[in-house]
């Protein structure tokens, strides 16, 4: 069976991105949402005028698409016309929508301890501790190679991570012991949590179903995702008085005010903050009796 020819302007903005090193899930979401503006144009997207960007975004605003979704076309159409149809003027028709942010779930480390407990299996059981006891997000877990493991400067590599980024993560002795216990068991040739085929990685479906798995068992009411560990490991250094820069570094976030979202969840540090209404209970308290 042929496969179906790629248009002359498809592959040109694919070529555009080659040159520009994007990742291949950022190609093929950029393609993805060219492919839906084309689709509500009903025609090719090179002729399309500004009045038509202003219609399909009122369209997935009224069809409830959500915010980050219209931020990632925005993006994708904003590159597409820009480079590759060399039309920067119709980039300011387009607008990113103001995503409202949420505060993390976070479990207590009881919680946590049990999720890691109720783990189905050894593999996933290193591979939960792991994104918790690092702050690993789930594509930097499930991209863990047995060659990354520092066991003498207790560190992790984290090749390639969020914004094509190396750093390392820090590798707790008690982590250390998990991962030895599952490399004793499976011998993994190169990566340390493969998938189904041994020489492929999990993939970070396999990792999600592990988690949802995991917290029933528990019998974990919060909405738990894979992100929640690293939600938890983040707050629980907080409220263990470590610097937040720190923790920045630690995470791979490019700014501290990301990081600092976590002060809002760290529950002993703002139950260590004194209202001003319990400091003027104590001043009236002080204060001396008119004599008689």
């Amino acid at each position: 069976m042929s496969e179906k020819p790629i248009s002359p302007l498809r592959r040109r903005m694919i070529e555009d991105m080659s040159v520009r090193n994007f990742v291949e899930k950022t190609r093929n979401e950029y393609i993805r949402h060219v492919r839906t503006f084309t689709a509500f144009l009903g025609r090719s997207p090179d002729t399309a005028t500004p009045e038509d960007l202003r219609r399909f975004q009122l369209h997935q605003t009224q069809t409830g698409v959500r915010a980050p979704s219209i931020n990632g076309s925005v993006a994708a159409l904003r590159f597409f016309f820009t480079v590759t149809l060399d039309r920067s003027e119709m980039a300011r028709h387009l607008t990113f929508v103001r995503e409202p942010r949420k505060i993390p779930v976070i479990l207590s480390p009881e919680e946590v301890a049990r999720l890691l407990e109720a783990a189905p299996g050894p593999k996933y059981k290193a591979a939960l501790s792991a994104a918790y006891a690092a702050g690993l997000r789930v594509s930097e877990v499930v991209a863990l190679k047995v060659s990354d493991i520092d066991s003498e400067r207790l560190l992790l590599r984290i090749e390639q991570g969020k914004g094509r980024k190396d750093r390392f993560a820090m590798l707790s002795p008690r982590l250390l012991h998990l991962l030895r216990d599952w490399y004793r068991i499976a011998r993994p040739a190169v990566w340390l949590f493969p998938g189904r085929d041994p020489m492929l990685p999990m993939t970070t479906r396999q990792f999600n179903r592990a988690v949802h798995t995991a917290a029933g068992m528990a019998g974990i009411k919060k909405r738990v995702t894979p992100h929640t560990l690293r939600h938890s490991f983040a707050t629980h250094l907080l409220e263990q008085n470590t610097d937040v820069r720190l923790i920045q570094v630690l995470l791979g976030h490019a700014k501290v005010d990301t990081t600092a979202l976590y002060t809002q969840v760290a529950t002993n540090v703002i139950r260590a903050v004194i209202s001003p209404l319990d400091r003027l209970t104590l001043l009236t308290a002080k204060r001396p009796e008119p004599p008689a």
